[in-house]
């Protein structure tokens, strides 16, 4: 693990801070707007807009600039090396079906890393003026009714739970049927929400943020606001969600265990 002392965790807070500015200027420009330049990454509608592109670049500039020993690795230019053990993860809008439908549910996702775990993350809504922020011993959410500490719910009953998913497909069919299995034992299930539905378990509204086939850039955002505000992120086996793949986001150990004991079935 990378260690760094004071100056230098106020330098990568500084820096996270101001690329996360630099890139709800960006996205605000195109939001909603009428000149995205929509086009796909897949057969199968994997959208990805200018305002996608030019706020990575942003962010990466500023990083840069600031850090220029750090990696970085983004979802739409890729990487580049660096020299310090740590590494920028970047996804410039986590949700870009939600952001050319007009919803505001996207988000833009900052992570930095070493080697084994996420030690700073950002989750910020442009359009609402939320950022939650977590690592080096804080949790917090600004927004429009100031700034507040972040907390994770303590309900350990998944009959009281309330469980999220991006796609009510989830992702395999097999992975359909475990998240299934899971959201029939909870109160209430919702779709759709993207990075924002993990924003909301680390501000203590919901219990339980179930996916699959996910990346990186898509998580490790997320993950380390999450952990920063008491909750727990793995894979559905229980093990480091720091890759991707199947996710699951939990407020505490203990909804955490009863979920996976379902999950790890699939």
């Amino acid at each position: 693990m990378v260690q760094l002392n004071d100056a230098q965790i106020a330098e990568v807070i500084e820096t996270a801070q101001a690329a996360a500015d630099a890139a709800r200027e960006v996205t605000l420009r195109y939001f909603r707007g009428s000149e995205l330049g929509t086009s796909s990454k897949r057969a199968d509608f994997d959208p990805v807009t200018i305002a996608d592109r030019e706020a990575e670049r942003v962010m990466r500039e500023i990083i840069t600039a600031r850090r220029p020993d750090d990696a970085i690795l983004g979802e739409e230019h890729g990487t580049t090396d660096g020299t310090s053990g740590l590494t920028w993860v970047l996804d410039p809008i986590d949700g870009t079906r939600g952001f050319i439908s007009g919803t505001p549910t996207w988000g833009v996702l900052i992570a930095l890393r070493d080697e084994n775990s996420a030690l700073y993350g950002i989750v910020d809504q442009p359009y609402v003026g939320e950022r939650f922020a977590g690592g080096f011993g804080t949790a917090t959410l600004t927004g429009p009714q100031g700034t507040r500490d972040l907390g994770t719910k303590t309900n350990a009953d998944l009959g009281e739970a309330l469980i999220f998913s991006t796609f009510p497909e989830v992702g395999t069919k097999a992975d359909a049927k475990g998240f299934q299995a899971l959201a029939a034992q909870c109160k209430l299930t919702r779709y759709g929400m993207d990075c924002y539905a993990y924003a909301l378990l680390a501000a203590g509204q919901i219990d339980l943020v179930v996916e699959a086939g996910l990346q990186s850039y898509d998580i490790l955002g997320p993950l380390a606001v999450i952990e920063a505000a008491g909750g727990i992120v793995t894979d559905w086996q229980g093990g480091s969600a720091m890759d991707g793949g199947r996710v699951i986001a939990a407020a505490n150990a203990e909804i955490h265990a009863k979920a996976l004991e379902i999950l790890s079935e699939y």
